[in-house]
C-alpha cells in the first residue's frame, strides 16, 4: 500500500472557500479526506469494508464523483462534457496526461460544482496515481466502470430532459448508466477479494444492476426539484401519461393528484429494486460482516428516504426529504446488530421500509 505524503495543491482562487492545504500522511488519508467533502454517506458506509477492499473502492467512488461533477456542471457545455468524460477515461486507464486534464477541467469549473469538488479535480493526479497502484483485477473493474459510465452520462447529457424522458425504459438505462456499472464493479471487486463470495457471482451480479437502479431512483426522487432548478428532469413521462399529467409543466408546490400517483408508482419499482438489493447482500456469507454492512447501510438508507418522500410528496427540495442523523445513527446500530444473521436483516429491512407501498 502506497504510504508516501500527498500534499494537496488549490489553485489561488479556491483557497478563500475550500478547505485550506494540508500534507496527508498517507493515500488512505487523502481519499478519506475527500470522500467526506463529497459524500458524507460513503464516507460513512466504505469504513465498514475489510481494508483491502476499502481502499479500492474509496478510489472508485471518487472516480465516479469526477465524472458525475463532469456531467453535473453548467458551464459546460455537451462538447466539452464529451471532450473531458473522454479524456478523463483515458487518463483512468493510463493513455492520456492526467495533470492536463486536471489542470485544463479545473480552470473551467463554475462555483456552481462545491468547492470539494473543485479540490477533487484538482488532486485527480493523486487520485489516479492510487488507481494504477491496484492489482489488474481491480484495476479493470475500475476502468471499465469509468468508461461505461462516461459514455452513457455524455450520452444523455446531450438529450433535451427539461420536460423528463419518454418512458421507463430510458430511465432504466440512466439509472444503469449512472448506478447500475457501480454495482456490476463493486460485485467484481467482491469476487475477486473472496472465492466464497465468487459462488455467487452470477446471481449477484444480476442483481446488482437492480440494487444501482433502486438506490438511483430513490435519488432522483429525492433530487426531482433540485434537477429541476438547473433544467434537467430523470423522471419517466409514460408513467405519469397514465396519471394525465404531463412533465413539461411541473413546478415545485403545485399540488397535483396526477403528479402524486407518479410519485408513488416510482417508489413502489424502487422499493421493489431495493428489495433485490437485499437478496444480493444475503448472497453474500454471513461472516463477511463488513460487506454485508456496506451494502445493507445504503438499502436501509435509501428505504427510509423513500418513506420520507412518500409521506411528504408535496416536497420542493431535496432537504425536505433527507433523513435525519439520528435515523442514520439507528440504522448503523441496528446494522450492527442483524448483519449475522438473515432474518435479522430481512426484518430490519422490513423494518426500515414500513408503510411504502
Amino acid at each position: 500500500m502506497p504510504s508516501d505524503a500527498v500534499i494537496a495543491k488549490q489553485s489561488p482562487r479556491l483557497r478563500s472557500n475550500a478547505r485550506p492545504p494540508r500534507v496527508f500522511t498517507s493515500t488512505d488519508d487523502l481519499q478519506n479526506y475527500l470522500l467526506l467533502g463529497v459524500s458524507r454517506t460513503f464516507a460513512l458506509t466504505i469504513p465498514q469494508l475489510p481494508a483491502e477492499l476499502c481502499q479500492v473502492v474509496s478510489n472508485g467512488y471518487l472516480l465516479c464523483r469526477i465524472v458525475d461533477t463532469i456531467e453535473d456542471d453548467p458551464a459546460l457545455d455537451a462538447t466539452q462534457k464529451r471532450h473531458y468524460s473522454r479524456l478523463f477515461t483515458a487518463a483512468v486507464a493510463g493513455e492520456a496526461d492526467v495533470e492536463a486534464f486536471a489542470q485544463s477541467l479545473s480552470a473551467l469549473l463554475s462555483t456552481a460544482t462545491i468547492p470539494a469538488e473543485h479540490e477533487l479535480v484538482q488532486l485527480t493526479p493523486e487520485v489516479i496515481k492510487i488507481t494504477h497502484s491496484f492489482n489488474e483485477q481491480q484495476r479493470e473493474a475500475l476502468v471499465t466502470c469509468v468508461r461505461v459510465m462516461a459514455e452513457g452520462m455524455v450520452y444523455y447529457q446531450e438529450l433535451d430532459t427539461h420536460a423528463g424522458l419518454p418512458n421507463f425504459t430510458d430511465m432504466e438505462k440512466y439509472c444503469y448508466y449512472v448506478a447500475g456499472v457501480v454495482g456490476e464493479m463493486l460485485t467484481r471487486l467482491f469476487c475477486a477479494y473472496s472465492p466464497d463470495i465468487a459462488r455467487n457471482c452470477e446471481e449477484m451480479q444480476r442483481l446488482s444492476i437492480a440494487f444501482g437502479q433502486g438506490l438511483q431512483m430513490t435519488n432522483i426522487l429525492k433530487d426531482i426539484w433540485d434537477d429541476h432548478q438547473r433544467g434537467a428532469c430523470w423522471l419517466p413521462q409514460e408513467i405519469f401519461s397514465r396519471h394525465d399529467f404531463d412533465l413539461a409543466g411541473m413546478a415545485p408546490g403545485q399540488n397535483d393528484a396526477g403528479f402524486e400517483k407518479g410519485i408513488e408508482e416510482l417508489i413502489t419499482i424502487a422499493h421493489d429494486c431495493l428489495k433485490q438489493a437485499l437478496e444480493y447482500t444475503l448472497l453474500i456469507p454471513a461472516r463477511e460482516a463488513g460487506i454485508r454492512s456496506f451494502c445493507f447501510l445504503a438499502i436501509g438508507m435509501a428505504e427510509l428516504t423513500l418513506r420520507k418522500i412518500g409521506g411528504n410528496k408535496s416536497y420542493i427540495h431535496s432537504h425536505q426529504v433527507k433523513i435525519s442523523r439520528r435515523s442514520v445513527k439507528g440504522v448503523v446500530a441496528a446494522s450492527r446488530v442483524a448483519v449475522h444473521n438473515d432474518s435479522l436483516l430481512r426484518a430490519l429491512f422490513k423494518f426500515c421500509g414500513r408503510g411504502l407501498p
